[in-house]
């Protein structure tokens, strides 16, 4: 039998990777089982551990297998709705794993990937300076985020004895709920202003839990719906997509980074070391598509820290890995084991499309993650027997 570092070794290069992927548990929960023993005794278990008790996926061979298994998503158009506009407030519908799976069987569910992948693709082979056209809606977009970025400035940290979550995080999110709408109406159109009741809820949990302290994955899906529920209004048009990663996705990027390191959110359902980071998912596979077919960059590159000095502020993967390794102490290899298998696939084709099926499965199929995911008029929640109905809409 092989020694537990050389089969490590064995399945490196392989994606998902080995040990990626198994049975989600809720924000908090602490796990039934220890992660899997594959360390040697030359390099021993890793010294960092996440704020809480992580939700660790666990292996779970099967899962693994599925996601392997699985198509690639592909991408959709997001159909634009016509008036009369039904707009209402969204509300939870998923509690059970059949809701999920009757969810990615609509066409809400299937369209809504589809538009994550529509956005991966149009950012692919683009550097994030590189020219795009630039709506004027988007450039407000990017206004309203540069805006609640001061905020932070404007509501420092207060002193407290614990470390993580801090209170004044609370001051910034009442702000933000006492502003959203007036923020919506910087670029709705006179006859889209009702939209205000269905599109701020998404908006407002794009950026944390101000009960909890915390943010995950989970609001960041609801910050994709919200821009979601922008291009079906019309107001974000297909030549707006390459713009809405790089200027938009970009300046959300750079706003939760900030509200990460000032009040210390705590990661929501962190998955610790077995997790690409402790809160985000998109812009590793927005960065994968931007480096696809690159002429020197290769996966294995975010090991050179040249290329992450050089070139981090042009690609969101490199990005990323930067953040990962500037907020995280030891062997990138111990901290992050998941983004290290990860430099072990050959191409960012592979990555990309490997990212695509593990968010599906393990964000967007998630009860915990997508119990708080909302629906509307815009994205409907539709009853099993209306499903076929539904689909032939779209």
């Amino acid at each position: 039998m092989e020694p537990p570092h050389q089969e490590a070794e064995a399945h490196r290069g392989s994606f998902p990777p080995p040990n990626a992927t198994g049975p989600g548990y809720s924000c908090g929960d602490a796990p039934t089982m220890a992660p899997p023993s594959t360390w040697s005794e030359i390099s021993p278990p890793p010294t960092y551990r996440p704020i809480r008790a992580p939700a660790i996926n666990l292996p779970h061979s099967n899962t693994q297998q599925a996601i392997i298994l699985a198509p690639v998503p592909q991408s959709q158009k997001a159909p634009t709705v016509s008036p009369p506009y039904h707009f209402q407030t969204p509300v939870k519908k998923i509690h059970t794993p059949d809701d999920i799976r009757h969810f990615h069987d609509s066409g809400s569910g299937k369209n809504f990937l589809g538009f994550v992948v529509a956005l991966s693709e149009s950012i692919r082979g683009h550097k994030i300076s590189d020219p795009c056209h630039q709506s004027q809606t988007l450039n407000s977009i990017v206004s309203i985020l540069e805006t609640i970025l001061r905020w932070v400035d404007e509501i420092p940290p207060v002193d407290q004895s614990s470390r993580y979550g801090n209170l004044s995080f609370r001051i910034w999110q009442s702000r933000l709920a006492d502003n959203a709408d007036s923020l919506m109406l910087q670029f709705l159109p006179e006859d889209l202003r009702s939209a205000t009741i269905e599109i701020v809820p998404y908006f407002t949990d794009s950026f944390g839990n101000s009960s909890r302290i915390d943010y995950g994955t989970g609001h960041e899906t609801n910050f994709a719906a919200w821009l979601y529920c922008l291009a079906r209004i019309g107001l974000l048009k297909e030549e707006d997509y390459p713009a809405i990663v790089s200027r938009i996705f970009v300046k959300y990027l750079e706003l939760m980074r900030k509200l990460q390191n000032v009040y210390c959110l705590e990661p929501a359902g962190s998955h610790g070391v077995w997790g690409l980071d402790d809160y985000h998912f998109l812009p590793f596979i927005f960065g994968s598509s931007q480096l696809i077919d690159h002429k020197y960059m290769k996966p294995k590159s975010i090991h050179n820290q040249d290329i992450l000095d050089n070139f981090s502020n042009e690609y969101l993967y490199l990005s990323c890995i930067a953040f990962v390794k500037e907020v995280k102490k030891g062997p990138f290899s111990e901290h992050s084991p998941l983004l290290d298998d990860i430099s072990g696939v050959p191409t960012w084709n592979k990555v990309n499309s490997g990212l695509l099926k593990m968010y599906k499965a393990e964000v967007l199929e998630k009860v915990p993650i997508m119990q708080h995911f909302l629906f509307g008029w815009l994205i409907k929640w539709v009853e099993p027997m209306h499903i076929m109905l539904d689909l032939q809409e779209l």
